[in-house]
């Protein structure tokens, strides 16, 4: 289980890979963030989410910057998932080099620079840091094991970046700001080869499954109300979020 506030040390560990060489297969991934991260900078958010704690939970806000303080939330979380995920044992294990080791330091990189994008462009409209609850989830195996009512690793991240695609899907038509809109866009496709990734991971040879898209071969969208369903399951209490005044 961690948390996502970070300390000083823990914050400069985390800007590392802002600083990474970039691989060239994951160029794009981070040119549709860079660019994103231009637009939002240029303009100001406001801070009308003055009390992100109302009744004990975290309020993400209205209008786009609640999109954009719940896009952020979910990034935390994904980002917290594989910061994680690199202390279990099942990572650890794997051959230094290897392809899916490589594929989850990638995941692992994309997912910070994504919350500190956001972190960053939010400026004082941010919500807090999250704190996670990940204790159904077993970080010590691939995939669930027969019988146990835990995630295994692979599992786990099939679940957040499916969720993660689903929720930028689903607030796209909240969003005012052609800006916003543009970047919600880019990162949506990243998260969505994520997404594939992970499948592919899990089964060779597969990226897509009907449960992610519909009849017109279109990926399925979900409601904010619907994602933080199930990403409040991963969060302590204190850190659960209310979307109410998304829309």
């Amino acid at each position: 289980m961690s948390n996502i506030q970070h300390n000083g040390s823990d914050e400069a560990e985390f800007a590392k890979p802002l600083y990474t060489p970039i691989k060239r297969r994951s160029f794009f991934m981070y040119a549709g963030a860079t660019a994103g991260a231009t637009a939002l900078l240029l303009s100001s958010c406001d801070d009308d989410d003055d009390d992100n704690n109302t009744v004990g939970m975290v309020d993400v806000g209205s209008g786009d910057p609640g999109v954009l303080n719940y896009a952020y939330a979910l990034e935390q979380l994904e980002a917290a998932f594989y910061t994680t995920l690199r202390t279990g044992t099942y990572y650890t294990g794997l051959a230094a080099g290897s392809a899916e080791k490589s594929a989850l330091d990638d995941l692992y990189y994309h997912e910070v620079i994504h919350r500190e994008l956001f972190k960053t462009a939010l400026g004082s409209g941010a919500i807090k840091g999250l704190e996670v609850d990940f204790s159904n989830i077993d970080f010590n195996a691939r995939t669930s094991a027969s019988g146990s009512s835990k995630l295994g690793v692979l599992d786990a991240a099939k679940a957040f970046e499916d969720l993660g695609v689903a929720a930028y899907n689903g607030a796209g038509k909240y969003i005012t700001s052609a800006d916003y809109l543009t970047l919600a866009g880019k990162i949506v496709s990243v998260e969505a080869r994520h997404a594939a990734l992970i499948r592919d991971l899990i089964s060779n040879g597969t990226f897509v499954g009907s449960d992610v898209i519909d009849g017109s071969a279109l990926e399925r969208s979900k409601e904010p109300s619907v994602v933080v369903a199930t990403a409040n399951t991963f969060l302590k209490d204190g850190s659960k979020l209310n979307v109410s005044n998304i829309k």
